[in-house]
């Protein structure tokens, strides 16, 4: 498999010891129930210097009054205390703890500054949900298939990064919304870690699976 290109704007390669990554939650919003699926993207501050103008799921870190124990059940109720916060501040959206299902976890790779454990969950909006956005740290929201959000990103018409491609692209696979929510009850979340590596001196991304990740880790340790 060919490497991906890319890394998102303000995402710099750290030629120092590896940065510890800050525990994160983003929210996979979806709605069409049995008859198609859409999702909600919301698009960043251009004018922020972390992932300007991208459009992405709404998330957003963990803060430490979030977790009120330790261990993975004060893990889990943090993840979810901040999911629903972003939710509700980026995107205007009040959703229910108990609607969360985990379905994926990525890390940001170690060559990178910036670094997050980001943990995905899926949920179904509320009925005639609409997002309004905070005008601050989010300008714009809209609901689309991910179909149509990958061909808008190909016609260079919607910012992406490459873990929200990624997902897009696995998003393509379920043909509801309802069908998602099922599959993402019997998801196994395994952690995710793309490597950098350099190609003609531009950083390329690799996945577990792709030609020269395994060496890609053995070059970074730290």
């Amino acid at each position: 498999m060919e490497p991906h290109p890319g890394l998102g704007p303000g995402e710099e390669v750290n030629a120092g010891a590896a940065t510890a990554p800050r525990v994160a939650a983003s929210v996979i919003v979806v709605r069409g129930g049995d008859s198609g699926l859409e999702v909600l993207l919301v698009r960043r501050n251009p004018a922020a210097r972390f992932m300007g103008g991208v459009w992405v799921f709404p998330g957003g870190a963990v803060d430490p009054e979030d977790r009120l124990e330790s261990g993975p059940e004060g893990l889990d109720h943090a993840l979810r205390v901040a999911a629903l916060r972003e939710v509700a501040e980026e995107a205007g959206i009040q959703l229910g703890g108990e609607l969360l299902l985990p379905f994926s976890r990525w890390i940001t790779p170690r060559h990178l500054m910036t670094r997050f454990d980001t943990w995905f969950f899926v949920t179904p909006a509320p009925y005639s949900a609409e997002p309004q956005v905070d005008g601050e740290e989010c300008v714009a929201a809209q609901w689309a298939t991910p179909a149509n959000a990958l061909a808008a990103h190909r016609s260079g018409q919607l910012p992406l990064v490459f873990p929200t491609i990624k997902h897009l692209e696995q998003l393509q696979a379920y043909s509801s919304a309802d069908q998602l929510i099922e599959h993402a009850y019997e998801q196994e979340i395994v952690p995710i870690e793309p490597r950098i590596v350099m190609v003609r001196d531009q950083p390329r991304v690799l996945l577990p699976g792709d030609a020269g990740y395994e060496a890609a880790g053995q070059q970074r340790t730290g």
